[in-house]
């Protein structure tokens, strides 16, 4: 006898999202990869700065170690994964990580700033071999997984090489560069041409830096001035590379969707290359991150190249409406004088002839 599962009506919006998303990885020949819950501590304080949140859940376990449950997957992955600088190996993953709730909290390592939460993460690393159909390959399953969240989704791409590079000619002050592209990643070029002034920089160098940082439109609309910067910048093969990746993109269905952005800043220790975030409507923030992080690799004495995302399944608990709500099960009543073998079959007949849910209680529970 065939039962139906009531509970499979109640799975929320994000597991159901998890679920689409690695059928999807699946088809692009990416495979599960599953991890523990823990690391030792040690991985993630030698790299604070690729953490979301400083804030990490430590204990000691019987060998006197200090571990840590996962606040990242991507470490983890890089750290105990088989990779070979020849080939791709290409891994897709759906894991709790912890953190401090709002997810951006910078506090101190083992207390402080907010409530720990187990989030879901959902996502995919390409690591080793990686070539420019690789990059559009991750770029195109990054928009299908927005797309797979919400049709209204917007993916923005950034290249932080020739973002890099701008900076630099404006200033070799490691001080002032970190200024300067928290200015960037809001898009304030106001600023930057008022630090480039009082720090006496070159005021050519900081324009071009500015007309990078406020383009945003679709690739059509916008890689002639990237292209024309990066020719400034010294830059033309690096633009080269990027138009190459994006112009793969055509004809696939996403290219609409995509913007070129460059106020996406990532940690230059560690990102290189392509970095993205994407963005669904009804979420105020970001849903989707990744990007390259060759030097990832190299900090973990890695071979070859990196460059995965992740969708971050706690920021679409507000999707989902009326879907995510648990349908009132029916209450099916039983007496005392009940058999419960005939209460379990009559239990077992409904479900299985019918399209809602049942709860069987006892008559003196009223």
């Amino acid at each position: 006898m065939k039962i139906n599962d009531p509970a499979d009506r109640f799975i929320s919006f994000a597991e159901q999202t998890a679920a689409s998303l690695r059928a999807l990885y699946g088809t692009f020949g990416y495979e599960p990869y599953k991890m523990s819950k823990f690391e030792e501590y040690d991985l993630y304080a030698r790299n604070k700065e690729f953490l979301i949140s400083n804030s990490i859940i430590t204990f000691t376990d019987t060998d006197g170690r200090l571990m840590a449950l996962k606040p990242d997957v991507t470490l983890s992955i890089i750290k105990n994964a088989d990779v070979c600088a020849r080939r791709s190996t290409k891994l897709f993953y759906s894991e709790n990580v912890y953190r401090v709730s709002g997810g951006s909290g910078r506090s101190d390592t083992h207390s402080g700033g907010g409530m720990f939460r187990e989030i879901m993460q959902t996502g995919l690393e390409c690591i080793g071999k990686i070539d420019a159909y690789c990059l559009a390959e991750v770029l195109y399953l990054a928009a299908k997984s927005l797309d797979t969240v919400s049709s209204e989704y917007v993916l923005d791409i950034g290249q932080l090489d020739l973002l890099f590079k701008a900076v630099d000619n404006v200033s070799v002050d490691p001080m002032v560069q970190a200024e300067i592209l928290k200015c960037a990643e809001g898009k304030n070029v106001h600023e930057i041409m008022r630090i480039a002034k009082e720090t006496g920089a070159d005021e050519a160098a900081a324009g071009l830096l500015a007309s990078l940082v406020e383009l945003y439109g679709k690739p059509c609309d916008t890689l002639g001035t990237v292209r024309s910067a990066a020719e400034k910048l010294g830059m033309t093969e690096e633009y080269a590379r990027f138009e190459k990746v994006l112009k793969a993109l055509d004809g696939t269905g996403v290219s609409d969707n995509i913007r070129i952005d460059f106020s996406i800043v990532s940690d230059r220790n560690y990102y290189n290359g392509i970095a993205f975030k994407g963005y669904v409507n009804g979420v105020p923030e970001r849903v989707l991150s990744g990007g390259q992080y060759d030097r990832l690799m190299d900090k973990l004495s890695k071979k070859g190249g990196a460059i995965g995302f992740a969708v971050y399944m706690d920021t679409l608990e507000r999707l989902g409406g009326a879907g995510n709500a648990k349908a009132e099960a029916e209450t099916v009543r039983y007496g005392a004088d009940d058999e419960p073998g005939d209460v379990l079959a009559a239990m077992i007949k409904r479900v299985s002839e019918g399209q809602g849910s049942y709860r069987a209680e006892a008559a003196d529970n009223d």
